[in-house]
């Protein structure tokens, strides 16, 4: 068994002067950053929590995160299977439930991903590939709620 092991740092950003006074005295906003990257993350909370709506915030990033490994084990599959796809986007949905003493939880995610292969033949084969990417996305076996799929294939 391999183990794989990560490593970023989130900067806060958001001091004006006061610190964390109140909590209406200073900003949600942090960089992301990552050793060797070539660029870093400008995020902040949610803005239902006082962060910056033009920032991506956790939760962005987290359901990004679903959709992004599912989208690459799935290419990965597509390739063995020989299913070429031309073109793939999703856009994925979550569900966040807050709870009464301001902690919370994903309760569900749904993927929508749109893939457009070169041969009409492969769609039921490229449908299913999803279930198999799912079965394989790291992000989504370490997740204890709901992950469904929603896929749409065309032929271009």
């Amino acid at each position: 068994m391999k183990n794989h092991q990560y490593q970023i740092k989130v900067a806060w950003t958001g001091n004006d002067g006061n610190g964390t006074q109140n909590y209406t005295s200073y900003r949600r906003d942090h960089t992301i950053y990552g050793e060797g990257k070539y660029t870093e993350i400008q995020a902040s909370s949610d803005p239902s929590f006082l962060g910056d709506p033009s920032k991506y915030n956790p939760e962005d990033l987290f359901l990004s995160s679903i959709a992004a490994c599912h989208m690459l084990w799935y290419l990965h599959l597509c390739s063995v299977h020989k299913i070429v796809v031309t073109e793939y986007t999703d856009l994925a949905k979550g569900t966040m439930e807050e709870l009464e003493n301001g902690s919370g939880r994903f309760t569900s995610v749904t993927l929508h991903p749109k893939v457009t292969i070169t041969d009409t033949h492969q769609i039921a084969k490229a449908n299913a590939l999803h279930k198999e990417a799912h079965n394989m996305c790291f992000i989504a076996n370490s997740c204890n709620f709901n992950i469904d799929h929603v896929p749409e294939t065309i032929v271009n």
